[in-house]
């Protein structure tokens, strides 16, 4: 997982805590932290509800399980840059009572620091907020949830009051991140350090250079892959999987990962709704022969998916990926798109 450090302060204020282990996700927005992490002098106030009695909770759903808890205000400072009174999700907060029954049907439970394997998710996106207009306008399941006495109903929230990312709430440098990961060997290492620079082309630090541009889909945040004469519409570049997982007829499986008697060189294009598109090719490894490493960040670690293609963090390693937020001006136009 990669991961970093947040400050948490109560809005308005210099009562604050910095939250190790929060893991950065460019497939998700807003940033989620256990209520467990918490010191209890940093009282967060809660977002409105639909009723002064009422607690307005939301329930994440992730690939790998789901968040519930409260929807609180916080001033988030990350390096020099601070996102004044966002809404940010505390999980397991006790305001919220327990997860929703649509909600903790969503997959596995991500309430606690070994279900969550950290104390929260910074996601760092191509969107503003979480949901976005949809929940502003209807009562979606799985979404936000008014709660009082512990009965939660699905409600409307404003997308100014969602869980939002906060670089777009950053006063400069808020249109996305670059997040730069060194190369690692075949057989892995046990930790690498990298940046996630703030703003694309906002600074001499985050220019695009000679990136490719690939424009994602306004809606979704999807790109196209091609791949073994397929083309796969519902693809996104990720670093909170911990694996490339795309469909393969032919790779032999252990569990959920591939694991190739030998390692296997993939090609593939990633293509661009304006026609943009980049040729990528990376290695395959035996997953079993790369856990008995003991090592934990590798570039040719691999799963199965079906009818998507998940270019998860081993894409993100020797590489300088661009997230643009959509809407925001870019010296290559407006977001949604990545660049590599």
């Amino acid at each position: 997982m990669l991961q970093t450090s947040v400050t948490i302060c109560v809005p308005g204020t210099n009562t604050c805590q910095t939250i190790d282990n929060i893991q950065v996700d460019t497939g998700s927005h807003g940033l989620r932290v256990l209520a467990s992490a918490l010191d209890p002098s940093i009282a967060l106030p809660l977002v409105a509800g639909s009723s002064p009695s009422a607690v307005v909770a939301e329930c994440a759903v992730f690939g790998s399980g789901y968040t519930w808890g409260a929807v609180r205000s916080a001033d988030i400072r990350l390096a020099s840059q601070v996102a004044p009174s966002t809404s940010v999700q505390l999980i397991a907060d006790t305001a919220a009572g327990n997860a929703a029954q649509d909600c903790s049907q969503s997959g596995l439970p991500m309430l606690t620091a070994s279900g969550l394997r950290g104390n929260g998710i910074l996601g760092v996106g191509p969107f503003t907020a979480d949901c976005g207009a949809g929940c502003a306008l209807s009562a979606l399941p799985r979404w936000y949830y008014n709660c009082t006495s512990g009965n939660c109903v699905a409600g409307t929230l404003a997308v100014a009051q969602q869980v939002t990312n906060p670089v777009a709430n950053f006063a400069s440098d808020n249109n996305g991140v670059l997040i730069e990961l060194p190369d690692v060997p075949d057989s892995g290492a046990s930790s690498v350090t990298g940046t996630m620079t703030f703003g694309i082309g906002s600074q001499s630090n985050n220019l695009l250079g000679a990136a490719t541009v690939l424009k994602s889909s306004s809606a979704s945040g999807y790109v196209t892959t091609v791949f073994s004469g397929s083309q796969y519409g519902s693809s996104f570049i990720d670093s909170g999987s911990n694996g490339v997982f795309f469909p393969s007829t032919t790779l032999a499986k252990c569990g959920v990962w591939y694991c190739p008697s030998t390692p296997q060189t993939v090609a593939a294009t990633i293509r661009s709704s304006s026609g943009a598109q980049s040729a990528v090719s990376f290695t395959v490894a035996q997953s079993t022969a790369l856990f008995g490493t003991g090592n934990f960040a590798f570039d040719n670690l691999a799963g199965s998916a079906s009818g998507y293609f998940d270019w998860g963090l081993p894409f993100f390693y020797g590489r300088r990926v661009f997230t643009a937020l959509s809407g925001r001006a870019t010296p290559a136009g407006p977001g949604p798109y990545y660049a590599f």
